[in-house]
């Protein structure tokens, strides 16, 4: 049932914002040298790494590490990148990975590859067993201002409480803070 919810919800999503899709590859690619999307390699269920695209917002050569790592994000951005991150623009190729599999809409964050930490306390909540979403109940309840340890009992609730019910709940909490840009720290 999931599935089929995600895939529903997605392919109407497609429909609807191919040209904003199209409008901000072009303003990626305008603005700073380099590809438009940005893979990275991201933890998916069972431990198992994916490679999820994103729009770029960052340089070309920023390090693979989780943004509020970096000493001075500010330094990595691209000229759109505050705005792709505060509308959450930089999101939407995610839709591919919803597509193909390795993603659910709603579920915990996917961790980048190298946050050994977030993975480690998710495997001990049980919490690899479930697809990573696009949005999730962490994200909803705090978004980058979460410390890691409140992160995962945000996504250990997720894994015990799921329910079709749930992720319409979390959807439409997602939306109001996508349009409020609340919890956006770089």
């Amino acid at each position: 049932m999931k599935r089929l919810f995600d895939l529903t919800l997605v392919i109407v999503a497609i429909s609807l914002i191919s040209l904003p899709f199209m409008l901000v590859w072009i303003a990626v690619r305008l603005t700073s040298i380099g590809p438009a999307l940005y893979w990275s390699d991201r933890v998916g269920i069972h431990n198992k790494i994916f490679r999820m695209p994103k729009f770029r917002t960052m340089v070309v050569g920023t390090p693979a590490v989780a943004t509020h790592l970096l000493n001075d994000p500010g330094v990595y951005l691209t000229p759109i990148g505050v705005f792709l991150r505060k509308s959450s623009l930089d999101e939407l190729p995610q839709l591919w990975s919803i597509l193909v599999g390795d993603m659910s809409l709603v579920g915990p964050r996917p961790a980048l590859f190298n946050q050994h930490d977030l993975i480690a306390l998710r495997t001990a909540r049980g919490v690899d067993k479930i697809l990573p979403g696009l949005t999730g109940w962490a994200q909803v309840n705090g978004r980058d201002d979460l410390p890691i340890p409140v992160k995962v009992e945000y996504d250990a609730e997720y894994l015990n409480r799921q329910s079709t019910w749930f992720d319409i709940q979390i959807l439409w909490m997602t939306a109001l803070k996508v349009i409020k840009s609340d919890g956006v720290s770089h």
